[in-house]
C-alpha cells in the first residue's frame, strides 16, 4: 500500500498509532478499546498472547458488536495468514469486520530469489482465496522469528513489498526499540510502501521515528508501568499529541 494512500485512509499525516491490546477475556478488551477511542486513536489491534486463537474468535465477535463501527484488527499469535484468513474470511461472511490482519511471521525468505518466494506466494494465494477485504500487515526481519543477518536487511524489505500491505519490523525483543539504522535500511528499500514498526515506541522516542515510519503499533510504550495488558491513557495521549504534531 502507498504510503500516502496509507495516510490519507486514516487521516493523519504522522505516524499512525493502533494500540495492540494484549487480550484477557471480553470486559479487558472492550475497556481497552474505549480507551482508544476516548485518545483519538484510529483503531486497534487484538491478540491473543496467553491463549489459543479459538478462544480469541468470540472476543472479536463480541468486540465487534459492540464497536461496530471502530476500525479493528487482528493477530493470532505465532499464526501466519495460511491459518488466519480462511478464519477472517469466514468472520467476514457471517458479517464479522476485521479490517487487517496483522503476522509476526510474514514467510519471507531472504535466502531466495524473488520469484521464489514459496511460502509467501502461498499465502498470498490463500489471502486471494478466502474472501477476506483487509489490510494485511506482515512481520519482516521481525522479533522472536529466524534471525536475519544485517546485511540482508534490505533485500528482505524489497521481497516484502511485493506480499503485503504494509511491511512491519520491530526490535530484537518485545519492548525494545528497533535500532535506527534498520529503519532506515527499511524506509530505503521499501520505497513508497507503507513501513510499520511493532515494539519500543515510546512517547520519549517517537519523534527519532516519524519521518521513516508509518505505523506505530504500540503495547508496552503506553500501558502502566508494570501492566501488560491495559493502556495508560496518559501516556497514549502524549504519543497521540507527538504525532499528530
Amino acid at each position: 500500500m502507498n504510503r500516502s494512500d496509507f495516510h490519507t485512509e486514516f487521516g493523519n499525516a504522522g505516524p499512525v498509532v493502533l494500540p495492540v491490546i494484549h487480550v484477557l477475556d471480553e470486559a479487558q478488551a472492550e475497556k481497552n478499546v474505549q480507551v482508544a477511542i476516548d485518545c483519538g486513536c484510529p483503531g486497534v489491534f487484538l491478540i491473543n498472547h496467553d491463549f489459543e486463537k479459538e478462544k480469541l474468535v468470540p472476543i472479536i465477535r463480541s468486540v465487534r458488536g459492540k464497536f461496530p463501527d471502530y476500525w479493528i484488527g487482528v493477530n493470532f499469535l505465532a499464526v501466519t495468514g495460511k491459518i488466519a484468513f480462511p478464519i477472517l474470511g469466514d468472520l467476514q461472511r457471517e458479517g464479522v469486520r476485521v479490517d487487517s490482519y496483522w503476522a509476526d511471521d510474514a514467510c519471507i525468505d531472504e535466502r531466495r530469489g524473488e520469484n521464489d518466494q514459496v511460502e509467501a506466494s502461498e499465502i498470498d494465494l490463500i489471502r486471494q482465496q478466502s474472501g477476506w477485504n483487509g489490510l494485511y500487515i506482515g512481520g519482516t526481519c521481525f522479533k522472536k522469528q529466524r534471525e536475519v543477518d544485517p546485511s540482508q536487511y534490505g533485500y528482505s524489505a524489497r521481497l516484502a513489498c511485493n506480499h503485503m500491505d504494509v511491511v512491519l519490523t520491530s526490535g530484537v525483543a518485545t519492548g525494545h526499540a528497533a535500532d535506527l539504522g534498520k529503519i532506515e535500511t527499511f524506509r530505503k528499500n521499501c520505497g513508497e510502501t507503507a513501513l510499520g514498526i511493532a515494539s519500543g515506541v515510546t512517547p520519549e522516542n517517537a519523534n527519532d521515528y516519524s519521518d521513516d515510519v508509518d505505523l506505530f503499533m504500540v503495547a508496552t510504550g503506553i500501558n502502566h508501568e508494570g501492566d501488560f495488558y491495559n493502556i495508560n491513557p496518559a501516556r497514549l495521549q502524549q504519543l497521540m499529541t507527538i504525532t499528530k504534531r
